[in-house]
């Protein structure tokens, strides 16, 4: 069988993940590459890789979508390192940019303005060298991944967008699942599913892989993972995600 090209996320809430993929028996079936979110979206809708844990907004504009295994990105409640940050006020925000990196992460911020905080503001996409740091009065910004660990403190004012979730809709919140664009060989899903699931179980080995410089402490990181993070593809999550996809449906939302 060919090698099974895959794409996963290079944010710590994957290590997990990455651990098992690295040790499992699918390691040799799989060419594994590491990228942003919305990178991982690209690869898979362009034909570059096979599987991918991609935003789940992109599910919503593809033709065909498998979900793979039992597991995914998720937080059942606060989820802090999806957040809205700003150091105006909420209620006197009129600007938003979006972190480019991450596709689920801006949409859902876009359903709850529109239908939890019933509030419309101006959205301007975040380029690459964006300095969120240098925000004037007014404006706020997504901020995703593992930068919140080291820029959140910067601002004055957090809002974190799976605990508005949470509150808005009473369920889970899914950022990321593993989705292939065809069908894969059931063998292969079946320890690629085990692999995942044997990583979830040395999530905490994930400090290991902390690179040089990472603004998260160890003990921060291992609470991160066993507490904010969700990783269970249950129907709790199912029903979530359904409901995501919905809504950005609805309002139109192109991801």
């Amino acid at each position: 069988m060919e090698k099974i090209r895959v794409s996963a996320v290079k944010y710590i809430n994957s290590y997990p993940f990455m651990i098992g993929l690295r040790d499992g028996e699918v390691a040799g079936m799989i060419d594994l590459e590491v990228c942003h979110p919305s990178e991982c979206a690209d690869r898979l809708i362009a034909g570059m890789s096979d599987l991918g844990l991609i935003p789940v907004a992109m599910i919503a504009a593809m033709d065909e979508y498998h979900l793979v295994g039992e597991y995914c990105l998720s937080t059942n409640g606060e989820v802090r390192t999806v957040l809205l940050v700003s150091n105006t006020a909420f209620e006197e925000i009129r600007t938003i940019y979006l972190d480019y990196r991450s596709r689920s992460s801006v949409t859902l911020c876009r359903i709850l303005a529109a239908k939890a905080w019933k509030r419309e503001y101006r959205w301007l996409p975040a380029p690459e060298e964006f300095d969120i740091t240098a925000m004037r009065h007014g404006e706020a910004a997504v901020m995703i991944g593992d930068r919140c660990f080291e820029y959140a403190r910067h601002f004055r004012y957090r809002l974190d967008l799976g605990l508005e979730w949470k509150r808005f809709t009473g369920l889970p919140f899914v950022f990321a699942c593993w989705v292939s664009a065809r069908q894969l060989p059931e063998q292969f899903i079946t320890l690629f599913n085990k692999a995942l699931g044997e990583g979830l179980a040395r999530r905490n080995e994930s400090v290991t892989l902390l690179k040089e410089g990472t603004a998260a402490t160890p003990e921060e990181v291992i609470f991160y993972l066993n507490h904010n993070m969700d990783y269970r593809l249950d129907d709790r999550k199912r029903e979530a995600l359904a409901c995501f996809i919905d809504y950005i449906k609805e309002l139109k939302i192109i991801p």
